[in-house]
């Protein structure tokens, strides 16, 4: 990724001798919310450099060395993590800059240095419009009052996001429990028809096993996980969601068909069966999703979604390990909702959300990109013939 310097006067820094004369945390991330920065990353050998619109900026100042990072970070960390940070080198955090300035904090030990990734998260909790996600998203939150939905994708796909706009959707419309366990909390619920519980791994319980074995006893109707990253909590999302609980959760992994995959890879070979039925079962939906450049006015990147809905074909398919079947059953199933990385990317080409060489770039198959691309031109000239006649 290339670098280019913002001028020392526009973020506001001290210019020239030392930056900790007159740059604080609190400065940067200020300035961050300021220019809409998505990223501040402080390292030592580096001036901080700032996220804007995808690319990194350096701050136009002096290098930091090691003592002006542990000095510049050192009002940042949270007491009850400072052992924490030097028993296990790393540490993840949410900090707040008075009531609408939220971030999430990773500070970590590296190259005999203190290094911070910081991300600002939108103070407002967002929804499906704000997102550009597609209608099957909300119909989907609507709809499903029981079962596990999964969201998908690599870091810094949007996988938390999606998840609070589906928190909050239900939250808005329904009477109901809402347990939220998260590492940290990114975005605050306000209660409204629903009733809001979060807690944050690391402050209000250790770890997420704790907080799903302790989950039952606080009758949730809705449940989120944050992250199933462990054989224990997927078992117990599973589980839930047999129950009778909703169940959001998300996975890191690239799309769907790998999220199938990664849960069976948390069990045993011997175990497969037993956790199959309960998919096949259990689950609702597997929601994929990559953020792809977006050429929109004041729009900087849009998702690109894939998605598999349980319904009965899916479900017997899951149920006897054929999961290579399907690729196919989603491309059949598209009048659902369903659709996969190539038709979703081939719809924002159509909207001018994106640039045809770009869709290219991200498409899992630039050829098959190109020929829904012209399908979907070919209809719509079909279309425009049919009523001019």
């Amino acid at each position: 990724m290339l670098s280019s310097h913002i001028d020392a006067a526009e973020i506001d820094a001290a210019t020239g001798g030392s930056m900790l004369g007159a740059l604080t945390i609190q400065r940067l991330l200020m300035k961050m919310s300021e220019v809409e920065a998505s990223d501040l990353h402080i390292k030592a050998g580096s001036p901080p450099v700032l996220r804007i619109a995808s690319v990194l900026h350096k701050i136009d100042s002096p290098a930091l060395n090691a003592d002006d990072t542990r000095q510049l970070l050192a009002p940042l960390i949270p007491d009850h993590l400072r052992s924490m940070l030097e028993q296990r080198g790393g540490i993840d955090f949410s900090h707040h800059e008075g009531e609408d300035h939220r971030f999430r904090c990773s500070v970590f030990h590296a190259g005999h240095g203190l290094h911070a990734a910081i991300r600002r998260v939108n103070p407002k909790v967002p929804d499906f419009d704000d997102l550009n996600l597609p209608p099957i998203y909300e119909t989907m939150t609507s709809e499903t009052h029981e079962g596990l939905v999964i969201v998908c994708g690599v870091t810094g796909s949007g996988k938390s996001s999606t998840l609070a706009a589906m928190i909050d959707h239900i939250n808005h419309r329904r009477g109901v429990n809402i347990l939220t366990v998260e590492d940290p909390i990114e975005y605050l619920f306000r209660p409204d028809h629903g009733f809001v519980s979060q807690r944050e791994i690391g402050i209000d319980v250790p770890d997420f096993p704790t907080a799903l074995r302790s989950a039952v006893r606080q009758d949730p109707d809705v449940l989120m996980i944050g992250e199933m990253r462990d054989r224990e909590t997927m078992l117990a999302g599973i589980q839930a969601a047999e129950t009778g609980h909703l169940v959001f959760a998300t996975l890191h992994t690239a799309d769907t068909m790998q999220a199938l995959a990664r849960v069976l890879e948390f069990f045993d070979t011997r175990d497969h069966a037993f956790i199959r039925s309960g998919l096949s079962a259990g689950l609702r939906a597997v929601m994929a999703q990559r953020l792809i450049p977006c050429v929109k006015e004041g729009v900087q990147r849009v998702p690109a979604t894939e998605v598999l809905l349980n319904n009965s074909t899916v479900s017997d398919k899951i149920r006897e390990g054929e999961d290579e079947d399907l690729p196919a059953v989603i491309n059949a199933s598209e009048g659902e909702g369903m659709h996969d990385f190539t038709s979703s990317i081939a719809q924002l080409v159509k909207r001018d959300m994106v640039a045809l060489k770009t869709a290219e770039k991200y498409a899992p198959n630039a050829e098959a990109l190109r020929s829904r691309v012209r399908g979907i031109q070919v209809k719509a000239d079909t279309l425009v013939q049919r009523v001019k006649k």
